[in-house]
């Protein structure tokens, strides 16, 4: 068998590496490629999934991980750009998927989560939406006032309870305190002088 076609795959998945999510230059900051933000979409919506219970976490996951792969072939339209532009997802993914051993599955997975009910695709758009909120709140943090009244949007976007609850969390929690809060060794230890 050759690999030629699965190669271009693994090297199309790379464009999203290099694809800025777009909607940040409308903030005034913050940055991320698609790529950084489909993986930690994809820890979210595992986590979101175990949290929930019958739940299929990798499901959830492959759901999560595929959500923006069109963007290798589109780029990232934002929320001001989706007014204006039209992009052919649909023709998109099909162009995608002819070239894979898999591509029934891929475009499956995408016609799932833009098109049907489950849980799973609940908790998928819900990790999209968390991983936004996520970023957000970093940014109120660092000091865009601008960022809360994105996440206001975002939080009517969640549909799961776990997610609403974990939101309302995210939003008294100080983005530094995973690192900072409760560290005071860390500091003390490496004291000069």
């Amino acid at each position: 068998m050759a690999y030629r076609k699965i190669i271009n795959f693994f090297f199309e998945l790379g464009m999203l590496k290099k694809t800025p999510r777009s909607g940040y230059q409308f903030l005034g900051s913050g940055r991320e490629s698609v790529a950084d933000h489909s993986y930690r979409v994809a820890m979210i919506g595992f986590t979101l999934a175990r949290l929930a219970g019958n739940v299929d976490p990798f499901k959830t996951v492959c759901l999560c991980l595929f959500h923006d792969i069109p963007e290798a072939r589109t780029g990232d339209q934002n929320y001001v750009n989706k007014r204006y532009v039209r992009v052919d997802e649909k023709g998109a993914i099909a162009d995608l998927a002819e070239t894979l051993p898999f591509g029934d599955e891929v475009k499956s997975l995408l016609r799932e989560y833009r098109e049907e009910d489950t849980e799973e695709i609940r908790l998928a758009h819900d990790a999209d939406q968390l991983d936004l909120i996520l970023e957000l709140k970093e940014q109120n943090d660092l000091g865009n006032v601008y960022a809360a009244k994105w996440i206001h949007f975002a939080r009517q976007r969640l549909v799961t309870p776990i997610a609403k609850a974990i939101a309302e969390e995210v939003l008294t929690t100080d983005s530094t305190d995973w690192w900072f809060k409760g560290h005071d060794e860390w500091w003390e230890k490496n004291r000069q002088g």
